[in-house]
């Protein structure tokens, strides 16, 4: 079993790419909403982002201020998946966000897992 995540500030290739996943025979994808780091710390730089004076004391409070007042987020897209799926569902990824190589395309990557307890069997899947 493999674990294979995706990362992707375009919310909708995302959903895309997770229900093509599903498609392809991965029992289950898990979606994540979640905030970069570096997205978040260059939107704390917008000039013309009013912040209280209260917040800007400090680099965390500033984030934590960002955070709550955009909308800046990301999907990560997670699915527990036989080795044998793994091309495939990286087909369907790149078909729908392009060259993971570019900058902002998104990012995915596979993790081999030594056990995985719960997950259901690919035969049993809807999609």
């Amino acid at each position: 079993m493999k674990l294979i995540i995706l990362i992707t500030s375009n919310v909708e290739n995302g959903l895309d790419v997770a229900t093509r996943w599903q498609d392809a025979g991965a029992p289950g994808v898990t979606i994540l909403k979640s905030f970069g780091l570096h997205s978040l710390q260059r939107a704390s730089q917008i000039e013309g982002l009013e912040v209280p004076l209260h917040i800007a004391s400090s680099m965390t409070s500033l984030l934590a201020y960002v955070l709550r007042e955009t909308e800046l987020n990301n999907h990560v897209l997670l699915s527990v998946v036989p080795k044998e799926l793994i091309p495939s569902l990286l087909d369907e990824a790149r078909e729908v966000m392009g060259d993971l190589m570019e900058p902002n395309h998104g990012v995915a990557f596979v993790v081999p897992l030594d056990q995985a307890i719960g997950v259901r069997n690919p035969e049993s899947a809807v999609g």
